[in-house]
């Protein structure tokens, strides 16, 4: 595979993972409670920063 789709690979897994960050706020914010909303608010965060990391890892490379 050329590096070229290596890297529309990557950025497209990037951005699944901001869509999952945004439902998973979303979910947190406004539909769950209690140590529920605790765990999809830090794996809404998880998945932000994995974005943000493959994000580097095309505009980077």
């Amino acid at each position: 595979m050329s590096p070229g789709m290596i890297k529309m690979w990557i950025s497209i897994a990037g951005m699944g993972l901001m869509f999952l960050a945004i439902i998973t706020i979303y979910l947190s914010r406004y539909k769950l409670k209690g140590f529920l909303r605790m765990i999809t608010a830090v794996l809404a965060y998880l998945f932000m920063i994995g974005a943000g990391i493959t994000l580097l890892i095309v505009f980077l490379a």
